[in-house]
């Protein structure tokens, strides 16, 4: 049986248990040297106050407020809502940026985005047709694909009636082409 200490060497065969003093181990020509981990001083190393003092460490950042919001606005606001019983300023507020975006931004057309859910629904066909999907997605997308054509035909319809009654203001002795006259 044999027992190993924590470092990996072996306990000594020999022990003299009256004697204080540890014996030196018998270290063999051919182990490798041993690592002996760095002891610790006896007293551990204190710094002095003034040495600690002396450093950043008792130094404390100075307060730098940020601008999250405009006091003078704040103040208003509260007044406004103290007297009237209403927030003024946010009705206002609220009010100019639906107008501009209504001004910048134009109503998509929606025969423009029912041409381009066509589109994308058969390149979406094409891909899973590659991939070897195409039996489990052809009905449906086929179908999606017809309800949208309906779709474009209906707004079609809509835009022609439209813009034959706006012909038939213009000129007041009616289309004579027009077989319905």
């Amino acid at each position: 049986l044999l027992v190993c200490c924590p470092g990996g060497d072996t306990l000594p065969l020999r022990c003299h248990p009256t004697s204080s003093k540890e014996p030196a181990p018998a270290v063999p020509a051919f182990s490798p040297a041993i690592h002996h981990p760095s002891r610790l001083p006896a007293k551990p190393h204190l710094r002095p106050a003034k040495v600690c003092q002396a450093g950043d460490a008792y130094t404390r950042e100075k307060f730098k407020p940020r601008a999250g919001r405009d006091l003078e606005k704040e103040k208003q606001r509260l007044q406004n809502i103290l007297a009237t019983g209403k927030d003024v300023v946010e009705d206002k507020v609220k009010q100019m940026p639906v107008q501009t975006k209504e001004e910048e931004i134009p109503e998509p057309d929606r025969f423009e985005e029912l041409v381009n859910e066509i589109q994308e629904r058969r390149e979406f066909l094409a891909e899973m047709e590659a991939l070897g999907h195409g039996k489990k997605y052809r009905g449906i997308i086929l179908t999606e694909i017809s309800q949208k054509m309906c779709e474009m035909e209906i707004i079609d319809k809509k835009r022609s009636e439209e813009m034959r009654q706006i012909m038939t203001k213009d000129f007041p002795g009616g289309n004579k082409s027009d077989p319905r006259d």
